[in-house]
């Protein structure tokens, strides 16, 4: 049940405390007694109250646990809740996990409900009546009945710059897009957005078959099978937060700010400092400069070649003297581009035996 709770506050939005199971969990077993539960609860009757047009609340904490327990009974009564009041008073940790899954729900089927109905500003803007009225709820800009839409972005924008101009000076950034698109260049944006957006969507999808396929495959073995079901809990909440439809699209291209034209090399100096590890060092002072250079052609060259190799893995491998006849039986049926480190293997499984 937990799990189902995380995914429905990950897909609503919910960026609290309790996104982790351990967490939800600890909060779950004090119920009403403890604040982070309260406040999970209020914030998805905060965004519930305007979508079902609620007249109950709940209390700012649980130190008030009268008016709690009060404003709570309005609540479920209000929603026609299955769950009595004594269940999430005197419950355990499952039944005050019920009470959460149900407001999640309730959530989620009246942002659904409102998004069919077209909300407030018409029958085919579902969607963004949505998100704007969710954005008046952030930046807490009254709306009232019957507003237009053009009226609410002019306030929202109104409030927003007020707001960035209280931070201080650097912390926004300045805008990448500094130059207003024409009509005309909002569809062309809007049509190479969407090729693009496609083209991510089938190779994300690909990408994360080829995960499916590979977590599935560490489940062959014996040993595996027998924890599959730890397996599966570990990953199917991690598998179910990828999606594989692209999220950019206009807005986030008016939110970008400069520092998102900043390309950083991913083989830099700088970026590799944290990622780098010993494999990726091993043998550049045993093999020095000719284990980098072109593969010689020539026979004298490629007989001088074999020669270093025999003696890198000789001293590398560990390879006895008296083995030395089977590097050179290896070397012979030799590919000319093959560097010295690709016939370790070879080696090791001839002078194993």
């Amino acid at each position: 049940m937990e799990f189902d709770i995380l995914d429905c506050l990950e897909q609503l939005g919910y960026d609290g405390p309790l996104k982790k199971e351990a967490a939800l969990l600890q909060a779950a077993q004090g119920g009403l007694t403890s604040a982070e539960y309260v406040d999970l609860c209020r914030w998805l009757v905060s965004r519930l109250k305007p979508l079902c047009d609620l007249e109950e609340t709940i209390a700012p904490g649980p130190e008030d646990l009268d008016s709690l327990e009060v404003n709570i009974r309005g609540l479920l009564k209000e929603l026609c809740c299955p769950y009595e009041m004594s269940v999430i008073l005197k419950g355990d940790t499952k039944d005050h996990l019920k009470f959460v899954l149900f407001l999640s729900s309730e959530l989620q089927a009246a942002q659904i409900a409102t998004s069919k109905r077209g909300g407030l500003w018409g029958q085919n803007a579902g969607k963004a009546s949505l998100e704007l009225r969710q954005i008046c709820q952030i930046v807490n800009v009254p709306l009232r009945e019957g507003q237009d839409a053009a009226d609410v972005l002019s306030l929202v924008q109104k409030k927003v710059d007020t707001l960035v101009g209280n931070f201080p000076n650097g912390v926004v950034g300045k805008p990448a897009l500094k130059k207003a698109l024409s009509s005309e260049q909002w569809e062309k944006l809007r049509s190479m957005n969407a090729l693009m957006s496609s083209e991510y969507e089938c190779r994300r999808r690909m990408l994360i078959k080829r995960l499916d396929v590979t977590i599935q495959s560490f489940g062959w073995s014996d040993r595996a099978k027998a924890r599959v079901d730890s397996m599966a809990q570990a990953y199917q909440p991690k598998r179910h937060a990828l999606r594989a439809e692209a999220t950019v699209d206009a807005a986030a291209l008016l939110a970008a700010r400069e520092d998102v034209c900043y390309v950083v090399k991913t083989s830099s100096g700088a970026s590799r400092e944290n990622t780098a590890c010993a494999v990726n060092k091993a043998g550049d002072h045993d093999l020095g400069e000719d284990d980098h250079a072109a593969a010689p052609h020539s026979g004298a060259a490629v007989h001088q070649y074999g020669q270093v190799a025999v003696l890198w893995l000789t001293n590398a491998v560990g390879v006895p003297p008296h083995r030395l006849d089977l590097l050179q039986v290896g070397w012979k049926h030799r590919d000319t581009h093959v560097r010295p480190p690709k016939v370790i293997a070879k080696v090791r499984s001839k002078t194993t035996h």
